[in-house]
Formats: C-alpha cells, structure tokens, sequence
C-alpha cells in the first residue's frame, strides 16, 4: 500500500501508477480490495499532502503512457507522494501547472487513478471498481456525460460527481472508498476528490483503464510535437 513517488507508477517498470513505471517511485504499492488500511489515529484522511511538490522529468528520462489505441502520451512530471495512501486519501496539487488537454489514467492492478492536465499528474487517488461478477471494462472512454448529484436508478444510491463513460452506466463517481468494498463496475473515488475532478474534466476528455503497466521510455530518436 506504498506509493513512495506517484500513484501514477512511473519508471522502468511500473507498478503504482506512473510514477513507479519510470523508476521513480510507487513501484512498492499495489493494493488488493481484501486489505484493511488504517491510520494510527484512527481517522480517515481525507487529503495527503504533497510535500515535496512534484518530480520533473526533461529528455529522454521522460516516460511515455502507452493508451489501448496505441497513442503515446508523453509525461512530464508526477506527484510527489510520501508515505502509505489508505482507502479514502487522495492527492490533488495544480499548482502553476499550465493549461493542456485533461485525461485520467486507471490501474486497477494498482489501484490507483491519475489526473493528468497536458502532461503532469495533478491529482491521485486510491479507488474502488468492479467485483468479479461485474467487472471494470478495460479500454479508452470519452467522457459522456456529467451529473453532479446523481442518483442510481438501478441500485437506488447517490453517486456524486458522476463521470458517464459507457451507455450501459460504468462511471466514476464519489463514494465511500473503503477495505474490502467493490462496485458494479464503476470506478469509486472519495467524494471529496470526485467534487475536484468534476471541476476538472470536460465532456469528451479521455479516461483509460488498464490493468498493469503501461508506461514506457521515449524511443530512440523519437520526436514529439505535444
């Protein structure tokens, strides 16, 4: 449950998000939905802060997110995350990131969802997503539609914040992330990051899943126009 750089896993080879696909950083965390996360004070935090602010990356140290299309999205900097994340804590830092086109990137290997605006992680969190009878789909998804207080038709629940991205109802919406708790196939993030990342996202902006890493190193002699 470590994500010692970014939940976006980052290096060489991935394993939190993108900051540990480079090298540097969550390579240590992988949550499983069985494990019970606490604080020694037993609250619930709400919000971690980014401490050491972000870690940038220029050149060739630049890593590359592969999408399910094939697209290759270049990544210039992720968040700064020190410490265990547990069930219900998110990251959000924008500060001084200029504007660019907004997409998210899942894990559910990981367990983890990243922000990006252009290329830098703005904010990261730890989700829930489908149970085995009713999985997660894995792919890209343009955002659909957009209720802010939205309420299940089918399971008669609030879902705050709700991102549609599918016509048969797979969202992201707010939720009450928490030990050993699945959805039915959408992706749950805490209330309070879902209120920022409806402010963010706009209709059409990409949201992909995967399971496992996708990040890669720039080719040689690749070129990039952003």
């Amino acid at each position: 449950m470590r994500r010692a750089l970014s939940v976006i896993a980052v290096a060489s080879s991935i394993a939190v998000g993108v900051g540990a696909a480079i090298g540097v950083g969550a390579a240590a965390f992988k949550l499983d939905q069985s494990l019970e996360a606490s604080r020694p004070d037993g609250r619930a935090a709400l919000y971690l802060p980014s401490d050491t602010g972000r870690t940038f990356f220029a050149g060739a140290a630049r890593p590359v997110a592969v999408l399910p299309s094939g697209e290759r999205r270049l990544i210039d900097s992720v968040l700064n995350v020190r410490g265990t994340m547990h069930y219900g804590e998110f990251v959000w830092n924008d500060d001084k990131v200029p504007a660019g086109r907004r997409w998210v990137r899942i894990d559910l290997d990981a367990q983890i969802m990243s922000v990006f605006r252009g290329n830098h992680e703005v904010g990261t969190a730890v989700v829930l997503y489908g149970a085995d009878h009713k999985p997660t789909p894995l792919g890209s998804f343009p955002i659909l539609a957009k209720f802010r207080d939205h309420v299940s038709s089918i399971y008669d629940a609030p879902m705050p914040y709700t991102l549609r991205l599918t016509g048969d109802g797979v969202a992201i919406h707010g939720s009450n992330v928490r030990a050993g708790a699945a959805t039915h196939g959408c992706i749950g993030i805490p209330t309070a990051f879902a209120a920022r990342v409806f402010k963010e996202m706009r209709l059409g902006d990409l949201v992909v899943i995967v399971r496992g890493s996708q990040i890669g190193a720039l080719r040689p002699q690749e070129s990039w126009t952003d």
